[in-house]
């Protein structure tokens, strides 16, 4: 992800890094026949938490489109129509 926004890629991959984390409780709780409950919440973290993360990343391609419409700084080469696909993929 190419982004000149230090603070937002932190953000971001703590987001990605607290999925990583729920996804391995719902592999174990599976695995260790956890509740049914417990795996549905558990699941219902790690999917808000792509989401977020998600969400974060292309709020942030769409920012640098705004500072930089013409892409003349951005390595990508994403245009808005696609980051407004790929925003709503996520919707």
């Amino acid at each position: 992800m190419a982004t000149t926004d230090e603070a937002a890629r932190k953000r971001i991959l703590n987001r990605l890094k607290r999925a990583r984390g729920q996804l391995n409780a719902v592999i174990e709780s599976v695995e260790g026949e956890g509740s049914c409950r417990d795996v549905v919440t558990q699941l219902s973290a790690v999917s808000s938490a792509l989401d977020k993360a998600g969400f974060a990343i292309i709020a942030t391609a769409m920012r640098d489109c705004v500072v930089d419409p013409e892409g003349v700084n951005r390595s990508d080469d994403i245009t808005t129509e696609e980051l407004e696909k790929l925003f709503l993929t996520l919707a």
